[in-house]
């Protein structure tokens, strides 16, 4: 029977071609403005690295000063002092470790019909590749005898190295960064991690920026002095110079370990603890506040990548689904009305009111179809036109797998939702009535 009255379905909604189309249109609206930001939040708010999310933990000491703290206040920044994190990179806390910070410099091309022109990239130490799994399309990252040397090597986006290089292999050659010449040791295969994690801090667009353009280590950049591109917190004076200040206590690193398994979560808190009071013994850390650990989905919390913005504009299109299907409610009930005659004579002939009430709410799971199809297609336009807005919104305006069948599940589930009442009337019409009407 599902099958006979689904094809009845498909042929009543050449029955009134205008309220059909109304009732269509007004549901893919409603499903299609919905489905757009819940795509959004839904990649915002998704967790970026899922096999590691609770074995990555950035760690927090508060080095501010003295004055105007009061406990349980939060710190001054979200960063790390130099001193602090060149002390974790040097322990043998958590299984991997690596300290980054944003560098932006100038890059001459060998090739004669590309101009200088300067590249974004990271400074980091070389557990990061392995830490974050990213994949190599050439090479690999640096050893972690470079990262103590602070030798003058480059990781570079595949993006770059097509635009230097085009579509040949680089590693090898050497290239002229910052006025220094380095050696290509590795290529990255295209790389969009949403959210962005590692490096949210100090970015024009956060945790939904453009994937880095180069990577050196981080004794590297230190080595050539190199200027941060990116956020900086200083509670103090410095005095000029840039030894004295990597030396001072101005926060400006961000920093990531990573444990063998989420259960050793508690070593880790118990070693940043004991750190914390040897460094207060050397006279640092004065405000003795509380030292912080978060993982992967803690930390994008701490952040607030998804902001209360985002979570409201979602609610909104859903309050507008709900007038949506308040309308259509209304159109259903037009339309069934119409067909009271129909029912009182199948009615009168034998059929049940629990076979009508199945061949009706078949009916509008079908207009449901039509609707999800139809706003799929009014989804991905929104979401083209929210790309076009900014760099960080073309990162998250994208539908998975996981939003196509949502919106058609959603668009059935709305049309089967606004169908329940107009299915009840229609199955309470008396047959003698309506026949005495005919």
């Amino acid at each position: 029977m599902f099958h006979y009255y689904f094809l009845l379905g498909l042929r009543s909604l050449r029955r009134n071609p205008a309220l059909t189309a109304l009732m269509v249109l007004t549901l893919a609206i409603g499903v299609a403005a919905s489905v757009a930001t819940l795509t959004i939040l839904h990649v915002m708010s998704g967790d970026p690295i899922p096999s590691k999310s609770e074995r990555l933990f950035v760690p927090l000491v508060d080095n501010g000063p003295t004055e105007g703290y009061k406990p349980g206040d939060e710190p001054d920044d979200n960063q790390l002092s130099y001193r602090d994190a060149t002390n974790f990179l040097n322990s043998k806390a958590g299984e991997r470790r690596t300290a980054i910070f944003g560098i932006a410099q100038p890059i001459e091309p060998a090739r004669k019909d590309v101009g200088a022109f300067t590249a974004q990239g990271l400074a980091l130490g070389a557990d990061f590749f392995n830490m974050v799994d990213a994949p190599f399309l050439h090479g690999q990252g640096w050893s972690p005898a470079d990262d103590k040397t602070g030798a003058d090597v480059v990781v570079l986006s595949r993006k770059l190295s097509k635009k230097l290089y085009g579509d040949t292999d680089p590693v090898g050659q050497r290239m002229t960064l910052g006025g220094s010449q380095y050696q290509i040791v590795g290529v990255l295969d295209t790389w969009n991690m949403v959210p962005r994690f590692h490096h949210i801090i100090g970015n024009d667009d956060g945790a939904f920026d453009d994937e880095d353009e180069l990577y050196i280590p981080f004794a590297t950049a230190i080595r050539h002095e190199m200027q941060r591109n990116g956020s900086t917190s200083c509670t103090g004076d410095v005095a000029p110079g840039f030894q004295a200040f990597i030396d001072s206590e101005c926060t400006w690193v961000q920093f990531w370990f990573e444990t063998r398994s989420g259960a050793d979560r508690a070593e880790l808190q118990s070693y940043l603890d004991s750190y914390a009071i040897e460094q207060r013994k050397l006279g640092r850390l004065k405000r003795a506040a509380a030292n912080r650990l978060y993982d992967v989905r803690e930390w994008l919390d701490h952040l607030k990548v998804v902001g209360n913005d985002s979570k409201l504009s979602a609610w909104l299109a859903f309050g507008f689904l709900v007038l949506c299907l308040v309308n259509t409610i209304g159109l259903l009930l037009a339309k069934f009305s119409v067909r009271a005659a129909e029912v009182g004579i199948r009615r009168a002939l034998g059929a049940s009111r629990r076979e009508i009430f199945h061949q009706f709410l078949i009916e509008t799971t079908v207009v449901g179809l039509v609707g999800g199809a139809l706003g799929l297609l009014l989804a991905f336009g929104a979401l083209a036109l929210i790309a076009m807005q900014s760099k960080a919104l073309t990162v998250v305006a994208h539908m998975d797998w996981i939003m196509l069948l949502t919106t058609f599940a959603l668009a059935v589930a709305s049309a089967v939702l606004a169908g329940l009442l107009p299915t009840w009337r229609a199955c309470q019409v008396t047959p003698a009535l309506q026949l005495k009407s005919q």
